[in-house]
């Protein structure tokens, strides 16, 4: 796959036009979009947990040695609705850091399902975002590039995604 030529003003810097920066974030609305909503769902399931609202029995922790869904709630919080959240804002602010954001949040997405499997059992939802976490890792790998992305480009000082 060929680099584009990027444009250069008088001043010798790069000169950034609205094609240049549709062509260099790819997937950046995917990735904005997807990883917000699976943030979003992180956050309100981490607050359904601290209220109580269509939780599972407490029962269901008790191998744990817990007796609230208050720790859950927090590694809910921590390991899907911060990473994602972080991985959409990075996107959004056209950051060289978003794809290995996405690949992080997918990593800890897949964990968090993978941990609630022996507590809970196994449900749709689950089977849903375990298929946005794998996809997301795709997108996340794709919108790298070749060679890993954003290396080369923190290497040629270049903002871009791919």
């Amino acid at each position: 796959m060929r680099r584009r030529a990027i444009p250069i003003c008088a001043d010798g810097a790069p000169r950034v036009t609205a094609a240049a920066i549709r062509t260099s974030y790819p997937f950046r609305r995917t990735i904005v979009v997807v990883e917000s909503l699976v943030g979003l769902g992180g956050l309100a399931g981490s607050i359904q947990l601290l209220a109580g609202v269509a939780t599972p029995p407490v029962s269901v922790l008790s191998p744990l040695g817990l007796s609230s869904w208050a720790l859950s709630a927090g590694w809910l919080f921590l390991s899907v609705a911060v990473p994602s959240g972080l991985a959409a804002w990075l996107a959004w602010r056209r950051s060289v850091w978003a794809p290995p954001a996405v690949l992080l949040a997918s990593a800890l997405l897949a964990t968090e399902l993978l941990v609630q499997i022996p507590f809970l059992g196994f449900s749709v939802l689950q089977l849903i975002f375990g298929a946005v976490a794998i996809g997301m890792a795709v997108v996340g790998r794709l919108a790298r590039g070749p060679a890993g992305g954003h290396v080369d480009a923190l290497q040629q000082g270049r903002p871009q995604m791919g």
